[in-house]
């Protein structure tokens, strides 16, 4: 379909609570289809419409490359255990930061033709499922960051310091 503009942090359309989606017309499914692919083009794993400009509830997640996810209108049911790790986002170009989030969510939304689907998700995929929740509350995941945000090639330095350090 088409590539859209991602918007970035600073952007105030980012920091809005999105609306219900009621029905999904074809421009939903346009915009559906154009987020995938900004997604994919983008090199990314989830992209949430906030971040394409549009103050709907819905996200598209793929941590595979292989498994594309439809969310509209999620809701966090439960979450459960704790996991830290590096995180990015595309509205968030180039920086990483250290966030802990839960390692288990168990989540309730609507597919494509609008019925509802209830799936549980860990590790990896519960950090991008939970990430791209929190946008369509107008958060973004530097809120949550220990430390430092870092540059890819800060990042890069720290991860081979600490493979070496492994070797040695």
């Amino acid at each position: 379909m088409a590539i859209r503009n991602i918007r970035q942090m600073g952007d105030p359309v980012l920091t809005k609570v999105c609306k219900d989606v009621k029905d999904v017309s074809e421009r939903t499914k346009e915009l559906i289809s154009d987020m995938f692919d900004t997604m994919y083009e983008a090199e990314g794993v989830g992209l949430a419409a906030p971040q394409v400009g549009i103050l709907k509830r819905i996200f598209v997640v793929d941590v595979t490359g292989e498994d594309p996810i439809l969310f509209i209108n999620p809701e966090i049911l439960e979450t459960s255990g704790e996991q830290t790790g590096y995180e990015g986002c595309l509205s968030v170009e180039g920086k990483t930061g250290m966030v802990t989030r839960p390692d288990h969510v168990k989540v309730k939304a609507h597919d494509i033709n609008m019925n509802e689907f209830e799936m549980e998700a860990d590790g990896f995929l519960a950090r991008a499922i939970l990430h791209e929740n929190d946008h369509l509350n107008g958060h973004l995941y530097v809120e949550k960051v220990e430390g430092p945000l870092l540059t890819n090639e800060e990042l890069q330095q720290i991860l081979e310091q600490s493979k070496e350090d492994e070797e040695d």
